[in-house]
């Protein structure tokens, strides 16, 4: 529960501009502790993470995926999405599964360097609210 509350005490370092507190939901840790994963730097402050978890459907869902600013393009996400991807495999995962607004560019180009198919859904997140979805099959 520290690295949550870390993390979101530096959400700018992560997300910049833009506030994503709410997304942070401590069920992501309590009862999805085993694909919440965490980078550290050595002295121990959480680098980068990404919060997931397998649906009943087999389908392992990236939540929410962040590194700190000063730590990118290191490959860092790149390791949490293949550590994850072994959990989600682990626990029935068939296929992978996330999303991000449309003008979120740096999330569509990375995700599609993960191989993730990516399609604009009208409407997936509410009234108007166009995501850009990304899927993977597993199997």
């Amino acid at each position: 529960m520290e690295d949550l509350v870390a993390v979101v005490e530096a959400e700018g370092e992560f997300w910049g501009e833009r506030s994503r507190a709410e997304l942070h939901h401590p069920m992501l840790i309590h009862e999805f502790g085993e694909t919440a994963l965490v980078a550290r730097e050595p002295g121990g402050g959480v680098i980068g993470y990404l919060f997931g978890f397998v649906t009943i459907e087999g389908v392992g869902y990236a939540h929410l995926v962040a590194v700190r600013e000063g730590h990118r393009r290191r490959g860092l996400a790149r390791a949490l999405y293949g550590e994850f991807e072994r959990r989600a495999r682990a626990r029935g995962a068939r296929a992978l599964k996330a999303f991000t607004r449309p003008e979120n560019e740096r999330s569509i180009v990375f995700h599609a360097s993960l191989g993730m198919s990516a399609t604009a859904v009208a409407d997936y997140s509410g009234p108007g609210e166009t995501r850009v979805v990304f899927w993977r099959d597993l199997e």
